[in-house]
Parts: C-alpha cells; structure tokens; sequence
C-alpha cells in the first residue's frame, strides 16, 4: 500500500495493530478521523492516554477500576459469599447485562492454553484459590467459555479446592460448546446462571 504522506502511513501502520483491524480498515478510520474537527481527534488521544495511564485494576476481584476496589467489590449488597469465576471484563459485563446475578466476581485475565504458553502462574488463580481457603466463600460458580482451553481451566481450578467446604457449579450448557460467552445473548446467559449446575455433574456429561 503506497501512501502519500509518511504521517498518514505512520498512523495507519499503528491502527492496524489493533485486533481484527487489517490496513484498509486502518486507512478508513484514518480518514474518517481526518474529516472530523481536530478537537474530536485530540478528546480520542487524550481519552485513550488518560486510560493508559490511570486504569487500574480491582485489589479483590482483578476487573478494571477507576479505583483500588471496582464498585461491584464495594457493594455491600452484593453476595459476596458467590463468586462468578470469569475470564475478563467482557464476561462480567455480558453477566451483568442479564441483571440475573447479584454475587460478586473473580476475574483470571485469561485461561490455560498450552499452545499459547498461558499456564495457571500467569493467571489470578492463586488469589482465587485463597479466597476460598479463607472460608469467607459459600460457591463458586465457573463461567468460563465452554471451550477446550475453558475447561481446562476450570477442571485446574476445581482440583485445587475440591477438599474444601465449598459449592462449585457451572452455566448450564445453553451456551453452544466453543461459544465465547461474550456474544451469548442476555437471556440465553441468564438462565444459563440461573439454572446452572454442580460442577462434578458437568464432568460427568462431557
């Protein structure tokens, strides 16, 4: 792709590196961006340093925060007692779009896949895994995509606290197996919590 201007090319280069963006989406953004008022363009740059930098990351349950202790950690009234065992952000708030789930969350920041080089080290499990040592924790419920990698994750979690007095369950499997649960609709998702099962019997039906 030939530009004309070393800047135009210089900002469509950084474009495509976001996910699922190719140069010739780049390039259309970029030109969408030169056709707005320079005021729109700085708000986006600003908006987007503003978050690099002062992002944070909840001390309890991993979600991003604009402070310390996300506003779900907050909530006194919240279950904290049930915890949603999730991959990412995007998973808490397709759960929280349904409106069915009123416990709090554990967010992993990923899931276990050998082929990427993702082991259990580099994910929040340990905390996870504390929590329920504590004993301040009833149930934990698995909410991860049922996916290869998904599963695995969940059956490691699982091994690590099955001696302890606590309820494990999953999603019922109205989510479609490979499915992210990001693109689940809302209602499909909540029945999928509010009907969901102990953990031991889902093993049992794969």
């Amino acid at each position: 792709m030939e530009f004309s201007s070393k800047l135009l090319e210089k900002a469509v280069n950084e474009m495509s590196q976001l996910p699922g963006i190719g140069k010739r989406t780049a390039l259309r953004l970029v030109l969408h961006l030169l056709k707005q008022p320079k005021e729109q363009t700085a708000f986006l740059s600003q908006a987007l340093t503003l978050m690099r930098e002062e992002i944070k990351f909840c001390s309890s349950c991993h979600n991003i925060s604009d402070s310390s202790v996300c506003e779900i950690c907050n909530n006194q009234n919240r279950d904290h007692k049930t915890v949603c065992v999730v991959e990412d952000i995007r998973d808490v708030m397709a759960i929280e779009n349904t409106g069915q789930f009123r416990g709090v969350y554990h967010v992993l920041g990923g899931k276990i896949s050998p082929i990427d080089g993702i082991g259990p080290s580099q994910l929040n499990i340990n905390t996870l895994i504390a929590k329920v040592k504590s004993k301040n924790i009833k149930e934990i419920i698995f909410a991860l995509s049922p996916t290869m990698e998904g599963d695995t994750t969940n059956f490691y979690i699982y091994k690590q606290i099955q001696e302890d007095d606590i309820i494990t369950s999953t999603i019922a499997r109205g989510i479609s197996v490979g499915d992210e649960l990001e693109y689940a609709d809302e209602v499909t998702l909540g029945r999928s919590i509010l009907q969901r099962v102990p953990f031991e019997n889902s093993m049992k039906n794969n």
